[in-house]
């Protein structure tokens, strides 16, 4: 597998991480890829979201195509949430990075030790 760079041309890759870069985007995402869910289904899955910010949120993961809105004529109307499958795909790219995540967690924190350890001298002869 190969990463090209951008360069300056916009590839897409800035709008992929202003999305995963919103954390609310990743967790209703995370939760739609579960199933379906109605508007206050998923509010009460997403803890700690604000109706506002839910709404904002999925309003651009349907701008984005990553979801689907549809609104049931009942009293009062009913609104359902539902990942395409352009989100499904990202929504298994997230699972894979939280994976790696989780499989180098250990050696993140131990390189992050190691550093700061090396780094602790020079952070004392600078104060």
């Amino acid at each position: 597998m190969t990463i090209e760079a951008c360069g300056h041309e916009d590839c897409g890759i800035r709008d992929v991480l202003d999305r995963l870069g919103d954390r609310w985007s990743v967790l209703v995402i995370v939760t739609l890829a579960q199933e379906p869910r109605r508007f206050r289904e998923l509010q009460r899955a997403v803890t700690g979201i604000s109706t506002r910010m839910l709404t904002v949120t999925t309003r651009r993961l349907v701008r984005d195509g990553l979801a689907t809105r549809t609104v049931y004529a009942t009293v009062p109307p009913q609104v359902e949430y539902r990942l395409t499958d352009m989100g499904l795909s990202l929504a298994a790219a997230i699972a894979a990075l939280s994976d790696w995540s989780r499989t180098h967690k250990s050696a993140i924190s131990d390189a992050r030790a190691a550093f700061d350890a090396a780094e602790a001298p020079r952070q004392a002869l600078a104060r």
